[in-house]
């Protein structure tokens, strides 16, 4: 399609499937007023017409869900849709699994998994993280070995986003103690309904719960849903944590655009009558965003284009997690009094967002590790010495 036959399509099939009460609201007051007629059940439920419309993976080929269009003519569609508000639900399958099947995957593995992840009718979470290897994810020590056609895996994970809710995680083993950490390691893809699977949630401060710890004792995995070469996980992995980080870059990152409470641009409204100082700090925050919001759209703009984000994606990643936590700061701050003290069970939203948003600096991989990141790949800055970096990983001291 050309971008105009694209914005027709995306146009009509608006018409005949987005239920009235949704579109007039959009009219009449944008998301919030949708907000209004449409809770998340309802999107929920409707969700599946959304799927199986080609429109929320537009630039995948038709074979996976998608419809094939070129970055040009994604984005005069997504221009129809944008009114709307119609988020993609499945986030980290989109994301984080997605882009290691096209990389590293097989024809039959992305036939199988990619067109169920645009429908969301296989949710999935990320099985990367372990109570001794966060920062340094490379000396993680759940085992993968061999049994007969298949593989074992058993070990803990922790801070599993969403795994309360997955069917499946993409999972980093070692399949190698003998050889240093980066290589030892092997990429899979884990049932969550699988024996031996255990998830146990781990509740924010705020109450709600995201993140899970998670253990394998003794899972099966077939070695059909072993994706790219034994002791490759490592180059594998890279492929989803570039697609995390640029998940939560925030304002147009095209993933989850904010964790944790409401952008600058809300905050507008909330500045009529309040002194010059507090002025200022609203518009200097709101001009950071929109900053932010071109940088990520140029990253998004090559990912349309066949481009991996690859290491510019912790540029928008170590901006958006401070810049969050500012405006969420300065949000409590607007709420005065009513922060601290409310009637009723549920905090005020902006309270909500606050505790929320202290995990920014940490999820997607820390501020730290993300500077390293640019430092070393993007401004091309010596890397930090390793004296462990060709030791075997069973030499290695680990907490």
């Amino acid at each position: 399609m050309t971008p105009a036959e694209a914005a027709a399509f995306a146009r009509a099939w608006v018409g005949d499937n987005v239920p009235t009460a949704w579109r007039e609201a959009a009219d009449r007051g944008g998301a919030a007023a949708i907000r209004e007629v449409r809770s998340r059940r309802d999107y929920e439920a409707w969700y599946p017409a959304f799927g199986a419309s080609g429109l929320v993976a537009p630039t995948w080929p038709e074979a996976y869900g998608g419809l094939d269009l070129s970055p040009e003519a994604a984005r005069a569609a997504e221009g129809e849709l944008a009114p709307y508000n119609l988020g993609r639900l499945n986030p980290l399958g989109l994301n984080l699994a997605a882009p290691a099947l096209f990389a590293h995957g097989t024809e039959d593995q992305r036939r199988r998994f990619l067109p169920p992840i645009v429908r969301n009718e296989e949710v999935w979470c990320q099985l990367f993280s372990e109570p001794g290897a966060g920062s340094d994810l490379a000396s993680l020590a759940t085992r993968a070995e061999r049994d007969g056609g298949g593989w074992v895996l058993t070990g803990q994970k922790v801070w599993t986003t969403w795994a309360h809710l997955a069917d499946f995680g993409v999972c980093l083993a070692r399949t190698d103690p003998d050889v240093p950490k980066r290589r030892g390691l092997t990429y899979f893809v884990v049932s969550m309904r699988a024996a031996g699977v255990d998830v146990r949630p781990l509740r924010h401060m705020g109450g709600e719960v995201d993140f899970n710890e998670v253990y394998l004792d003794g899972v099966r995995v077939p070695d059909c849903h072993r994706i790219g070469e034994v002791g490759e996980g490592w180059a594998v992995a890279g492929a989803t944590l570039s697609g995390e980080r640029q998940m939560v870059a925030g304002a147009g990152s095209g993933g989850v655009d904010r964790i944790g409470g409401g952008s600058a641009a809300r905050l507008l409204a909330r500045a009529a009558g309040r002194d010059a100082a507090t002025r200022q700090r609203i518009v200097a925050l709101y001009a950071e965003e929109r900053i932010r919001d071109w940088t990520n759209r140029r990253v998004r703009a090559g990912l349309k284009a066949g481009r991996p984000p690859g290491p510019a994606s912790s540029i928008g990643k170590v901006h958006q997690g401070g810049l969050n936590q500012r405006i969420q700061e300065l949000a409590v701050d607007l709420l005065g009094p009513a922060a601290t003290a409310w009637e009723g069970d549920e905090a005020p939203y902006e309270v909500a967002g606050m505790l929320r948003s202290r995990a920014n600096t940490i999820e997607g991989g820390t501020t730290e590790v993300n500077k390293n990141i640019v430092g070393e790949r993007v401004l091309g800055l010596p890397r930090e010495p390793d004296p462990w970096r060709a030791a075997p990983w069973r030499e290695v001291p680990r907490s």
